[in-house]
């Protein structure tokens, strides 16, 4: 096995601290969105949110391929077949994530802007659709990825005598994938970024002009917004800004394996978008936070006094907190 260089050392140290933060805080969020969905009558949101913590987490499964991949110097030496469908899978969560944003960010809004009328006209179902639709266009979309592994999808470069999975493309196939992925750009980046800075710039607006509107929602609704727009600019933003630029070259860009890195790195932001979201995850993050406390007391044999006041503080917020309501509203 080839040693990574100093360069594919650092992808590789990125991918490996996404894994690390990325996947309990999901699994966390995966238990929280589970039990309030399989309750009676769940919020369409908590469909849209419980979609896009699987979305991150088929991306986290996907993310020890990559980190093999970084760890050999980019070299690839499993099957083509696992080069196509850790590809399929990689990209099309990436993807369903940018329209599942946009769907929570429309839900936010139709709640703060016509709350009547949404409570009234909220269903089940719609959640359940508009998550079928961001994971068939994702999908859908990213069959590319195995189309292009009929065409040889894991080039040898001649001049090293090495074996890659979508780094060396021929010409024919660039002629095939260069269009997708502008497409994939205006579709699936560009629509739902714009739709979720509208959402959200009226969302907050409304959220801060609304005298009955509590400070702490308030706070709530900006850290939502702000996390869900570092998710597309900073997250999404390179990697579909090397889509525009490898069109405009004829060719991939030489940063594109840091761009696909940024990708990587929403899977461990939307746990604090979950945070800000649902008051069924502020509860479950808070519960599991106090078993790691309660547990290093224990290590440390400090179970006194100051532990047990501190926990039962705790639990008084975390009741206070689960009185509130999960969703923004401001009726």
């Amino acid at each position: 096995t080839v040693m990574p260089d100093l360069h594919n050392s650092l992808i590789l140290s990125a991918y490996i601290f996404i894994f690390l933060t990325g996947f309990p805080a999901n699994l966390l969020a995966l238990r929280a969105f589970v039990g309030r969905v399989l309750q009676p009558h769940p919020a369409p949101i908590h469909i849209l949110l419980l979609s896009l913590t699987l979305a991150d987490l088929l991306l986290l499964l996907l993310l020890p391929l990559k980190i093999t991949e970084a760890a050999s110097d980019f070299r690839w030496y499993l099957p083509e077949l696992v080069c196509a469908l850790m590809g399929f899978g990689f990209y099309s969560s990436i993807y369903c994530s940018t329209w599942l944003l946009a769907g929570i960010s429309i839900e936010r809004y139709l709640g703060v802007a016509f709350p009547v009328q949404y409570k009234l006209s909220r269903r089940p179902l719609y959640g359940v659709i508009a998550a079928l639709i961001a994971w068939i266009m994702s999908f859908g979309h990213c069959t590319i990825v195995i189309v292009v592994q009929y065409m040889n999808s894991t080039q040898k470069d001649m001049s090293l005598n090495v074996t890659t999975c979508y780094e060396n493309f021929t010409q024919d196939q660039l002629k095939l994938v260069l269009p997708v992925r502008l497409e994939l750009c205006l579709v699936l980046f560009f629509i739902p970024m714009v739709v979720t800075i509208f959402c959200y710039s009226r969302f907050v607006w409304i959220m801060l002009t609304q005298a009955h509107v509590g400070a702490q929602r308030r706070r709530r609704a900006v850290g939502l917004a702000v996390v869900t727009l570092l998710n597309f600019l900073v997250c999404f933003g390179p990697y579909n800004i090397s889509h525009l630029v490898g069109f405009h070259m004829k060719a991939s860009p030489k940063w594109r394996a840091e761009a696909v890195v940024f990708s990587s790195l929403n899977a461990s932001l939307d746990p604090l978008l979950f945070y800000f979201s649902s008051s069924v995850v502020r509860r479950t993050f808070g519960k599991g936070l106090q078993a790691l406390r309660n547990q290093g007391s224990f290590l440390l044999g400090r179970r006194g006094k100051e532990t047990e006041e501190a926990a039962s503080g705790d639990r008084g917020v975390s009741q206070i907190e689960a009185t509130a309501s999960s969703d923004f509203t401001t009726d």
